[in-house]
């Protein structure tokens, strides 16, 4: 039997010991969850109390959610803090993947991969003081910035102010009305007093709006997880201007690209979709969210 070397046996103990700390070197440095930023609309409905469980047993991971407005969700992928983001500002989303922070989703050509959509809507005092049941959106916002200029003590409007996708749609409104969102609201009507920031999310917003007895915008689903605690109603609730779609975009300088690909088929599996369909309705009558529909979601 040929006798093994004891320069052998050091280079062969050298080889294992290797293998050993570059394994504990992967093991260690393997992500051990996915990190998603979502809206506060979507947290706060507790849609995600919902999904992550499922999630999470299905593909043996940590999902770690973050809630911020559109604005700071797409800035937690830009710098690689998330590796998913959920958002719903189309504008924002198509700079952000422009800009190449964004990976294309498997088996779907595009880097944005709508999933669910609702409506916004614009609440206020049951007693509406500035008169904007039935009306469009445009001519609503148009009413209130007319009477809460002549009348800031009663008529007033809190704004997300916080560069959200519902803060997006807020200034898009403006804008079909004929209004120069700086000059006209964020200046004029802030100095006059009608117009308040909050800087806050969606469900705090509510509630200082309902302090206020202000009107304000808000995705329909919010609303309605909130009403309960609410004295507003819902005063205008069509007109396509809101439209509110919700896409999933994986970041490019996230550090688990698998997972985030698993996550997009995830949020448009079938079963997923029908969760998301009958989401609400056992409380509120109807669904908060409505499942993907291509023929609405762009």
């Amino acid at each position: 039997m040929k006798k093994i070397s004891m320069k052998t046996k050091v280079i062969a103990l050298a080889v294992i010991a290797v293998a050993i700390i570059v394994s504990v070197i992967v093991a260690t440095s393997a992500p051990a969850g996915l990190r998603v930023a979502t809206t506060t609309s979507l947290y706060d409905t507790e849609l995600w109390d919902a999904l992550e469980p499922i999630f999470e047993q299905g593909y043996g991971v940590d999902l770690q959610i973050t809630a911020k407005g559109t604005d700071m969700a797409l800035e937690l992928g830009q710098r690689g803090d998330v590796d998913v983001v959920t958002v719903h500002n189309p504008l924002q989303e198509a700079a952000f993947i422009a800009s190449g922070y964004a990976v294309e989703a498997e088996g779907y050509g595009a880097e944005r991969v709508p999933w669910a959509y609702n409506y916004f809507i614009i609440i206020g005092p049951e007693a509406d003081p500035a008169g904007i049941s039935g009306l469009t959106p445009e001519e609503a916002f148009q009413r209130i910035q007319q009477v809460g200029e002549d009348d800031p003590g009663t008529v007033k409007f809190v704004s997300r102010g916080d560069n959200s996708g519902t803060h997006g749609k807020e200034k898009a409104v403006w804008a079909a009305a004929c209004y120069n969102y700086t000059a006209d609201i964020q200046g004029d009507g802030a100095d006059a007093g009608w117009y308040i920031e909050a800087g806050t999310g969606m469900g705090a917003t509510l509630n200082i709006a309902n302090e206020l007895m202000a009107y304000t915008l808000t995705d329909k689903g919010t609303f309605l997880a909130y009403q309960g605690d609410l004295d507003l109603a819902s005063l205008v609730d069509t007109g396509d201007i809101l439209l509110n779609v919700y896409s999933v975009i994986i970041c490019k300088n996230g550090v688990n690209p698998e997972m985030a690909q698993n996550l997009v088929a995830f949020l448009r599996a079938p079963e997923i979709q029908a969760l998301i369909a009958g989401f609400g309705v056992p409380d509120y009558g109807e669904p908060l969210f409505y499942p993907y529909d291509p023929e609405i979601c762009q």
